[in-house]
């Protein structure tokens, strides 16, 4: 197994519910280590920033209205197998499928509003990561 780093999102209607710190213990509890944090509230152009590689889907427009309507809490988590790991803690993307304990099944209300975002492969996870802590901004100890 190799020391890896995934980025979390804790999305809008999480946050809005009072869901965030519950979340980030659940995946302490999981053995992932914060290496960098951030609040905001994203841009319409920052969140089409992020997903544009869905630009052109139906769900596109949907999807980048939800991410900048409030605030959200993103993360570089840390540990082995971190994005393999993050997935199956998160569950299923639509929670009625996801397994019970999971994070979507505990927190999340739809498939649209699903509470966390997560890397789905060390790409992405590159990506993202960079995307939401440029230069130096996350704690150093590995790489990715």
């Amino acid at each position: 197994m190799a020391l890896e780093r995934t980025l979390s999102i804790v999305k809008p209607d999480a946050f809005e519910k009072g869901h965030a710190g519950a979340i980030i213990a659940h995946l302490e509890k999981e053995g992932f280590r914060v290496k960098g944090m951030r609040l905001l509230t994203q841009t319409r152009p920052q969140a089409e920033g992020f997903y544009a590689e869905h630009r052109g889907r139906a769900f596109f427009d949907e999807l980048t209205a939800f991410m900048s309507r409030g605030p959200v809490v993103v993360m570089c988590l840390e540990r082995e197998d971190a994005i393999a790991k993050y997935r199956e803690v998160i569950g299923a993307t639509d929670p009625a499928a996801a397994a019970a304990g999971t994070i979507r099944k505990l927190y999340g209300a739809s498939k649209g509003e699903n509470a966390v975002h997560g890397s789905d492969s060390l790409a992405s996870a590159v990506r993202e990561i960079g995307y939401y802590f440029p230069g130096c901004e996350v704690s150093s100890s590995a790489a990715l």
